[in-house]
């Protein structure tokens, strides 16, 4: 009746049965459970150890004749779904911390560049998070008003993860008064920024990273949130040194040292 309620909640279907009998009849050995689940003797012994193990029946030894099995309240299925939980959040921030290594390596291997794509607000973390395990400087071309009046909240979470992981990032932007501003008002420690003078730049909304074999985008237009991550080592050589020879390329007085506000993904337009 119960079973697949027990099953949703992280039992296997034998399980559930027998925890069901348990609960409807009371404690009983295991030949009874036998009878009335029409699992076979030998099994029904496997199952009970395992719900044991999981803290679901007790098992009563002190008959000398027979081990009778009791069931344990069913708010333990809480506890038992509140552990598996803990449990499956555990293995994603593993995966989360394996998968961009695992990725590079395969792409090294297969000399094919692994490309993956994001969608949503939550796309654009994983985007901009993906660049925390970065074992190299970051470079970034990027709309910094946008960042500094949409996305507030977010990148200052990512900010303040970047410095405690102590990554360094040089930005270039465009030069606008509303930049200017910005960048004089903040912490300069993390993040150094050149402004491009002298021509008209639009980034329109968009950020890119350059950073340890990986080249990162992100548009930020309402409704159109997108990500795309591209790990090639070959791109981001090509990627890299373009922004060095734009950096380079930019006359010195322009140059900021800015706040870790911008730290923020910033994203290129830019060829």
């Amino acid at each position: 009746m119960y079973e697949q309620s027990l099953t949703q909640a992280g039992l296997y279907w034998e399980q559930a049965q027998i925890y069901e009998v348990l609960i409807k009849n009371g404690p009983l050995e295991a030949g009874k459970i036998a009878k009335k689940t029409g699992i076979t003797r030998s099994l029904v012994y496997k199952i009970l150890e395992e719900l044991t193990e999981k803290g679901l029946v007790i098992k009563d030894e002190t008959s000398q004749k027979v081990t009778i099995f009791k069931p344990e309240h069913p708010l333990k299925l809480q506890e038992l779904q509140e552990k598996m939980a803990q449990k499956a959040k555990n293995s994603q921030i593993a995966l989360d911390t394996a998968l961009p290594y695992l990725s590079s390596e395969f792409a090294l291997l297969t000399d094919k560049p692994d490309i993956r794509f994001y969608e949503g607000k939550e796309g654009i973390k994983k985007v901009w998070w993906n660049s925390l395990t970065s074992t190299t400087e970051i470079l970034t071309y990027g709309d910094l008003e946008i960042l500094a009046t949409k996305f507030t909240d977010l990148n200052s979470a990512y900010i303040k993860e970047r410095k405690k992981l102590q990554i360094k990032k040089r930005a270039i932007t465009n030069d606008s008064k509303f930049n200017r501003e910005f960048l004089e008002k903040y912490d300069k420690d993390f993040t150094e920024t050149k402004l491009i003078k002298n021509m008209p730049v639009n980034f329109s909304a968009t950020i890119m990273q350059i950073y340890d074999n990986k080249i990162s985008y992100t548009t930020l237009i309402q409704d159109k949130y997108i990500g795309i991550i591209v790990d090639n080592p070959f791109i981001y050589q090509m990627h890299r040194q373009l922004f060095e020879y734009n950096w380079q390329s930019l006359d010195k007085k322009s140059e900021l040292k800015q706040p870790d506000s911008t730290a923020t993904p910033l994203v290129q337009t830019q060829p």
